[in-house]
């Protein structure tokens, strides 16, 4: 009977164990909400090539910003109003790099061309380091 028992507890905690390792090992998913149409569009196009080139790395998720799923997702972030642009890893638009920066990725990147009053603070390459962070 005690063997049994033994026998069975081993068996759950290496379910529990792989299934816990699995989890761990599941990609970062990045949500990219966005208006569909120019400026955003080219806004974008570095962030989605280099999306694109990390393949199985990353799991990537686009949703039209100006869609009832949108404005429920960017309900669902915490923000409201007229964001053109958020970007989500795991779940969440800011975060703080192990070098202390901090960025938060709402509104147009920090480019030239950018409209005034919706320019965020963050590049392409911030992102990339968030998620380059996160892919190791």
């Amino acid at each position: 009977m005690k063997t049994r028992r033994h026998f069975l507890a081993a068996l759950a905690a290496t379910a529990l164990a792989l299934a816990a390792g699995h989890a761990l090992a599941a990609p970062p998913t990045v949500e990219i909400l966005a208006m569909p149409h120019p400026p955003v569009q080219s806004a974008l196009k570095p962030l989605r090539e280099w999306l694109a080139a990390q393949g199985t790395k990353l799991k990537v998720v686009e949703i039209d910003i100006e869609s009832p799923q949108g404005a429920k997702r960017l309900a669902a972030a915490g923000l409201s109003g007229h964001v053109p642009i958020v970007i989500l890893i795991d779940g969440k638009y800011g975060h703080r790099r192990k070098d202390g920066v901090t960025h938060e990725f709402v509104n147009f990147p920090a480019i030239e061309g950018a409209p005034p009053g919706v320019r965020g603070k963050w590049t392409t390459a911030d992102v990339q380091a968030v998620l380059g962070e996160r892919m190791k």
